[in-house]
């Protein structure tokens, strides 16, 4: 692991445990894209920059005809000095013009890695893990820098990258665009790879062939969103699981973004990633500085499985923090499905009894336990225990489920506020609005304007008040409503596309105070199931709520898709009743509950309405879960059998150090008269003999990887089997 800086090439060599990136300083002043792949042990420029006359390419030195920055490839490009592709940044100055020439200024090489102010990012334990090189760009006539910096984590086998602008000249400027990662490739022979659905639709897997011109998407709701994940990957044709080469770009942030890829006129490839150009705006007076969020990059030379390996063992170690990241998640049961709003202390209690007796360790009460909230039209704001429904108060309920042996979990929503909220009444102009325009709800509810810090402070002690009320040891944290009417009351007419991203910058403010309050509280992300299911929230909440679709067969693409390139213990997953609330489909009791094991096991269901049969079924499923979370939850990952171009799935998961594994594959539909399935494993060691449970013969890993199992005894829709494997000594 390194970086080195070359005088010889003006290059610059950034080497991971098996990547490589490299730039370049050319013609003494302009930065230039070289090289990003698997790890170069030197670097000599063997295929150096042929630079041609090319009609219509404009050039920034009159007295060279083949020398255009609209064929250059660049590291952080501008627009309207030569290159017409889509640039990373574009600042408006006073005169109105957006003209920018940035060019080399310095670098630095650091030891570990700086946190970005303000906003969430990977981190480091110690310096050794870590290298980063800052490099300064500079437009002297404008007064402007740019600080581009890129992390390199060694052993992690990412690297990470930011801009940080400031304003070094006497007159204030507008920055327009701002991305936090480009990178300009010479040929386009790529797909384009993408996570993209709706609600209880997240995160389907869609792979599409470059054309020339600008292929993107992202978000302008004010969230990450369920429409598209903050990730993009470029794939060589015919890339799979196991075989074919990935660079892969995810943003740290929950809010409006741009991801895209573009081919320009002589086949090159820009790739890009930042906040959202669109209604974005930021003002920089005289000293003041932008920080873009940070962008994780990821190279594969062995297919998507190699990719997800290595955001998941970054995600899991240098992004989730704090007590619970390396601890074991409990299995818990949600009272929504249950009750919805219709319950009261002694309906939750009773709940308990019942979630007791088959195993489950933690309780949640969702929605409806504050103001007199009946329903989904009032009382948002208003973080007071409903005395009708809990007459003795959040401790007497808390302690009542203690009691019962299970720890208790709660609910909120604590970005939004209602119309009727005696919140609202006393504060109209705290949520976000644009003047006398009508004010659009979603689920009836507008959303708190987290830029304004008297709206942060107000939100930070309510749900600090409930949280110190009580024994509380989960906390869901929901979001469910998208910005429209996005302006502020607190800000000038010259700031309102700040707007947005001061949102997130709150948002953040928000989570640091009160998650680092509670250090003991399990904190889950919500935004009506995966809407903000991104690298920004898991930085502050280890595990999010993947889906409100809790059907078995939908859950199967979701959680697969997810795992692209996020890990398992980030994804909550629960068993609900059938018919399915969302989709309306019947699948057996035993299908939903492998497919739940698939991440942190929990049930949303009236465990009151199941049989006898059902309640043992599902106290089998909690003992085998236990038996095997830790497996589950800090295991290596592998994707077996796609959901996407199968009618089955399958997926295993691997100890660190090879001695047991876990598999299970579920057939989805059946068709009559197939020939009888067979299943690959991977992760295992070759060279090692396993056991597997309930056979008595031992099986090679190499023998268990290239031969397979056979699949048996799977006659019907909606059927699962799983393996477990144990090193034999």
């Amino acid at each position: 692991m390194g970086i080195a800086y070359s005088p010889d090439t003006n290059s610059f060599h950034l080497q991971s445990d098996a990547t490589s990136l490299i730039i370049q300083i050319v013609r003494g002043k302009y930065l230039s894209s070289r090289y990003w792949g698997q790890r170069l042990e030197t670097w000599n420029d063997s295929c150096e920059l042929v630079f041609v006359d090319r009609p219509f390419a404009p050039n920034p030195d009159p007295t060279d005809r083949a020398f255009s920055l609209d064929t250059l490839p660049q590291e952080y490009p501008a627009f309207g000095n030569t290159d017409f592709r889509s640039p990373a940044f574009q600042v408006r100055q006073s005169d109105g013009s957006t003209i920018t020439d940035l060019t080399y200024k310095s670098h630095r090489i650091l030891e570990g890695k700086p946190q970005l102010e303000g906003l969430p990012s990977l981190y480091v334990e110690s310096e050794s893990e870590a290298q980063t090189l800052e490099i300064t760009l500079c437009d002297d006539l404008i007064g402007l820098e740019v600080a581009l910096s890129y992390t390199v984590f060694g052993n992690l086998d990412v690297i990470c990258r930011s801009a940080r602008f400031c304003n070094v000249g006497s007159e204030p400027f507008a920055l327009l665009r701002a991305a936090s990662a480009s990178f300009d490739f010479e040929h386009s022979r790529f797909e384009l790879l993408q996570l993209s659905g709706a609600w209880a639709r997240e995160r389907h897997i869609v792979r599409s062939a470059l054309v020339p011109g600008v292929r993107g998407f992202g978000s302008s709701r004010g969230a990450s969103s369920h429409q598209h994940n903050p990730f993009l990957a470029l794939i060589t044709p015919g890339t799979d699981e196991d075989l074919g080469e990935v660079w892969a770009m995810n943003l740290v942030y929950s809010g409006n973004f741009l991801a895209q890829a573009e081919v320009d006129p002589w086949g090159g490839t820009r790739l890009s990633l930042g906040i959202n150009p669109f209604e974005f705006t930021w003002n920089l007076e005289p000293k003041a500085t932008f920080q873009t969020p940070e962008a994780v990059l990821v190279h594969s030379n062995n297919g998507l499985g190699g990719m997800s390996q290595k955001f998941h063992q970054a995600y899991r170690t240098r992004l989730c923090r704090g007590t619970w990241r390396d601890r074991v998640r409990p299995i818990l049961i949600n009272n929504w499905e249950a009750t919805y709003f219709d319950f009261d202390e002694t309906k939750i209690l009773a709940l308990a009894d019942q979630a007791k007796d088959v195993g489950i360790e933690l309780l949640v009460l969702d929605d409806g336990w504050f103001g007199h909230r009946d329903d989904d039209k009032s009382s948002l704001g208003d973080w007071v225990v409903d005395r009708r429904k809990l007459p003795g108060g959040m401790e007497s309920l808390a302690r009542g489920i203690q009691e019962r042996g299970l720890k208790f979990g709660l609910w909120f929503e604590p970005e939004m506020i209602s119309p009727d909220s005696s919140l609202y009444r006393k504060h109209p102009d705290w949520c976000l609005h644009v003047g006398q325009r009508p004010r659009s709800q979603g689920r009836n509810q507008l959303i708190l304007d987290l830029g304004r810090p008297e709206v942060r402070a107000h939100v930070i002690d309510a749900v600090s008040a409930i949280l110190r009320c009580a024994p509380i040891a989960y906390v869901k944290w929901d979001m469910n409503r998208h910005q429209t009417e996005v302006g502020s009351a607190s800000l000038p007419s010259s700031a309102q596309k700040e707007t947005s991203h001061r949102y997130i910058l709150g948002l953040y403010k928000v989570l640091d105070a009160v998650t680092s309050s509670f250090p003991e509280v399990l904190f889950e992300s919500c935004s009506g199931g995966g809407g903000r299911f991104d690298p920004g929230l898991l930085a502050y909440m280890p595990q999010t709520w993947t889906s409100d679709n809790t059907d078995a067969v939908s859950r199967l693409k979701i959680q697969y898709g997810t795992s692209l390139v996020y890990p398992p213990v980030t994804m909550g997953s629960h068993v609900s009743a059938v018919p399915n609330h969302q989709v309306g489909r019947t699948t057996p009791l035993p299908f939903r509950g492998s497919v739940a094991m698939g991440g942190n096991l929990g049930y949303e269901l009236d465990l009151g309405k199941l049989s006898v049969d059902e309640k043992g079924e599902v106290r089998r499923q909690i003992a085998t879960y236990k038996e095997h979370r830790g497996l589950v939850q800090f295991g290596d990952f592998f994707r077996l059998v796609s959901p996407f171009t199968s009618p089955a799935a399958a997926w295993i998961f691997v100890s660190p150090d090879k001695t047991k594994a876990w598999a299970s594959y579920y057939q989805v539909w059946s068709e009559a008269n197939l020939a009888v399935p067979f299943l690959k494993l991977k992760g295992l060691d070759r060279n090692a003999k396993y056991q597997i449970e309930g056979l008595t013969k031992t099986f090679g890993g190499d023998e268990l990887m290239e031969a397979g199992l056979r699949v048996r005894d799977l006659t019907s829709d909606h059927q699962s089997c799983s393996w477990l494997l144990k090193r034999v000594e």
